[in-house]
């Protein structure tokens, strides 16, 4: 169906950047004609497909849509836009370019969503699949997109997936899938937590008895939606264990499998705080359900150092450690990083751009574990407003200011953390720059 929709008639596809451009060279490579469009005025089309496509910069789509046989729009277009809506009205099938890639993927997928830790979760398990001579693609959300998959030397498929990404799915099928957790997160875009939750929840709705479902067990709002899955169920968490899966204690993982027991002593891997814990034994679950070895999942839990900006250190300054966790864009992931963290000797470097969700929420654990807050940008009012009654709150406008703020309230023994709980766009283009701009400030200081 997904093929048939569109083949040798006119395609819209909205956005020109990596994902879109994948989706415009599928369609082209189908004998579809394509009409790209992006809705930023400097907006550009690739070399190679400027002859190939009609180009429309500056342009939300909306007046494009009409006589297309199927439109395919970037993550970044939410389902409110005008264009989408269009199609919709118009009966227009809209999908959404992860639909496109495993229709024509014939290997197992492992789909890995959730609101913090998916990253961390799909690079480990592609590290311990390539450990075990398996041939995976690692992409989706991370920022390759799975059209790039299609028709390379791979023997399976390790994606990230956002809920962006399943707004338009249709038979999109993972043999394997992660929900790794549910926090408030995106609600500028999804409305609710049960909006958000039932796009989550989009990740198994066509998975079988045959196909294997890998959930947090110790969270309330995953464990309800999985109650709706088919596939079988294997957990992990803090809690007791029942059946298949993975039970974290204070100094080690336990995996249980067919009735076998594996252990992962903690001081023995590289990966460390109780948010990447989760994510250990999350990947343990995932790869184990393809068959790899133990042995081999342990050889590379004990080289995997993460990802960078998601608690990196840094540097050390005067007795101050500078840890980078700017890809921590809600509250969820803040909560986590802190909690890992000494507490009383924290340092906090918050703000950006709100996405929609309570600062609230994080009010106690902040004043347990931060001596201080400062706040920036778009969202530091919010901040101040509820986390001041509970910890020192300093706000100032720009990131750079910021960071000397939490410089001068840094003593030695401190960490000083960015853990902003925002997104970047304020400021920054995205997490990555904010990341950069952050160690280098850090690593002036010792200069």
């Amino acid at each position: 169906m997904t093929e048939t929709a569109a083949q040798g008639a006119q395609v819209l596809v909205i956005g020109s950047g990596r994902t879109g451009t994948s989706v415009a060279r599928h369609f082209l490579d189908q004998g579809s004609s394509v009409v790209l469009c992006d809705l930023a005025p400097g907006a550009v089309c690739e070399a190679s497909l400027a002859l190939q496509v009609e180009f429309h910069p500056g342009v939300d789509g909306v007046d494009l849509v009409e006589g297309k046989s199927l439109v395919v729009p970037s993550p970044g277009v939410p389902a409110t836009a005008p264009s989408l809506v269009r199609a919709r009205s118009l009966g227009i099938p809209v999908l959404s370019e992860i639909e496109l890639a495993a229709a024509r993927l014939n290997v197992p997928m492992l789909a890995i969503t959730g609101t913090n830790g998916k990253s961390t979760t799909t690079e480990l398990v592609g590290a311990i699949l390539r450990a075990a001579d398996r041939r995976p693609f690692v992409g989706g959300n991370l920022g390759t997109p799975l059209l790039m998959a299609v028709g390379e030397d791979v023997d399976c498929v390790v994606a990230e997936i956002s809920s962006f990404q399943l707004e338009w799915v249709q038979d999109f099928h993972p043999q394997v899938a992660a929900i790794l957790n549910l926090t408030k997160d995106h609600l500028d875009r999804h409305g609710d937590m049960a909006a958000y939750g039932d796009l989550k929840a989009r990740i198994f709705a066509r998975q079988t008895e045959a196909d294997f479902l890998v959930v947090n067990r110790d969270d309330n709002d995953v464990s309800r939606l999985a109650m709706q899955a088919k596939a079988i169920l294997c957990t992990f968490g803090r809690s007791a264990l029942v059946g298949d899966g993975a039970q974290i204690f204070e100094d080690r993982i336990e995996v249980v499998w067919d009735s076998e027991t594996y252990t992962v002593a903690l001081a023995d891997v590289a990966l460390q705080g109780i948010h990447n814990e989760e994510n250990m034994a999350a990947a343990l679950l995932l790869t184990r359900a393809v068959g790899v070895p133990h042995a081999i999942a342990l050889s590379v839990l004990k080289e995997f150092v993460g990802l960078p900006h998601r608690m990196e250190w840094v540097c050390e300054v005067s007795g101050v450690n500078f840890v980078d966790d700017s890809k921590g864009t809600n509250v969820g992931a803040l909560c986590k990083s802190l909690a890992g963290l000494p507490a009383g000797r924290v340092v906090l470097l918050a703000g950006g751009r709100g996405k929609g969700a309570s600062f609230a929420p994080a009010r106690d654990l902040v004043a347990q574990q931060a001596r201080a807050v400062v706040a920036y940008g778009e969202a530091a009012d919010a901040i101040d407003e509820a986390w001041s009654s509970a910890v020192s709150v300093d706000k100032q406008s720009n990131f750079e200011d910021a960071f000397g703020a939490a410089w001068a309230l840094a003593c030695d023994g401190d960490t000083l953390l960015l853990s902003p709980a925002c997104a970047s766009q304020d400021q920054f283009a995205n997490y990555h720059e904010r990341g950069e701009a952050f160690a280098a400030l850090a690593r002036g200081l010792a200069m």
